[in-house]
Order: C-alpha cells, then structure tokens, then sequence
C-alpha cells in the first residue's frame, strides 16, 4: 500500500526543511491532536502512539541531504515506511510531501487506510507552521 500527502509549499529553503524533519523530536510538534504517547528513544528513534491506536516506534533509515528522508518502522509485525521528499523551487522556497508504503494483507490495507492518510496529511500540514 501506497499513500501520499498532499505536496505543500513552505517560505523555508530545502536545507532547513531538512534540518528539521533530521531532528527526531520535532516529529512531536507535527503530531496530530488526538496524541497519547511520544518518546524520543535516541538521536535517530522516536516512540508514539495516539489515542486507540498500538504504540509505533520509527528509527531514520535513510538520509539524502537535502532532498529525502526515509523514517521505517523499527521493530514489530508491520514493516512500513514513511519517506520525506522535499524540492527547493526558488531560494528560501521549498515543497514538501510525505509517503507512506507498507505491505499489509488487504483486510489490514482497507482498515488503515483512512487513519494513516489523514495522519500523513496532519504532519505535512503543520511542518509550516513549526519550523
């Protein structure tokens, strides 16, 4: 399964929009109301849950400075990621759109579906206003 975010445009050069998606703990400010639970593990790992959901622990799996940067799931059952793409269109001017893949049985695929785009489009919505 395959999500994306819509793609936003941010008054922020493609470096510094990095820089912040690089820092694990400002993932804390982008996370939608209905959080429960949020954990910085270590420089690269953060824990955090909301409300009804399981707890989810997402480690950096890959960086490209500063254009794309890969958080997966560490640990658990699900293997997923979640992957930043960020495009400088002028000086001081970036777009930005998150996405989702994992492999899920399509049961699991039809369930999440609804919860994890609206959850990709509340972070990628309140990345303007944080950084």
């Amino acid at each position: 399964m395959k999500l994306e975010s819509p793609k936003i445009s941010i008054d922020k050069s493609s470096q510094d929009v990095f820089d912040f998606l690089s820092d694990v703990k400002n993932f804390e400010k982008l996370m939608p109301e209905n959080i429960s639970k949020f954990e910085v593990l270590d420089e690269d790992k953060f824990l955090f849950a909301l409300k009804g959901m399981p707890e989810i622990i997402l480690k950096k799996k890959e960086i490209n400075a500063p254009n794309k940067i890969v958080l997966g799931a560490a640990g658990g059952k699900i293997d997923f990621s979640l992957t930043g793409f960020i495009t400088e269109t002028e000086t001081d001017k970036s777009d930005v759109q998150l996405a989702f893949a994992g492999d899920f049985n399509p049961m699991m695929a039809m369930m999440i579906k609804g919860p994890i785009s609206k959850f990709i489009e509340t972070l990628v919505s309140s990345i303007p206003n944080e950084i």
